[in-house]
């Protein structure tokens, strides 16, 4: 298994960093890591939301005796189960190598951002879609603009905090 994760890792970075020197002077190599393994990860919850809000959900809503949830949620919690993880282990072994924090530290941290986004997501999406009436996916794709700032911030200087030079 290890030998496995230090392929995939190995991998990911030897693809990422193949671009880097078009964006070197646009950004430090953290930032554009992490623009690249987010934006991967943004276009693949986008993608699955937009395949589960249409495709597998119908647009239309889940009845589960008490609790009723709307299709554009339920999409959202549905692409979330998989890039969860994803994220956790791009931000981990590829954007914030040079963390100071044990990796179950981290994944609780990390939870904990991500349970702001989730809120964020949720919150936005109410809004842009049951208060303004927009098309979900656009919704999502504005919401994730906010979300993905207040994640890089929050997962920079609290979840993958860097070692301190002393």
């Amino acid at each position: 298994m290890q030998k496995l994760h230090k392929y995939i890792r190995h991998f990911i970075l030897s693809v990422v960093d193949w671009f880097y020197p078009m964006f070197q002077k646009l950004m430090p190599k953290q930032t554009y890591r992490y623009a690249a393994c987010g934006g991967f990860n943004t276009v693949l919850d986008i993608s699955l939301f937009f395949v589960a809000y249409n495709f597998v959900l119908h647009k239309s809503t889940i009845n589960l005796g008490s609790l009723i949830i709307s299709p554009h949620i339920a999409s959202f919690m549905m692409s979330f189960v998989v890039t969860f993880p994803i994220g956790f282990y791009l931000s981990r072994y590829v954007v914030f190598q040079e963390t100071s924090v044990a990796k179950r530290e981290q994944l609780g941290k990390y939870f904990l951002v991500v349970f702001g986004c989730i809120l964020l997501n949720y919150i936005f999406l109410k809004i842009f879609v049951d208060s303004f009436g927009w098309y979900p996916t656009p919704s999502k794709m504005l919401t994730t603009v906010f979300v993905v700032m207040f994640s890089y911030f929050s997962q920079k200087n609290f979840t993958f905090k860097a070692k301190s030079i002393k």
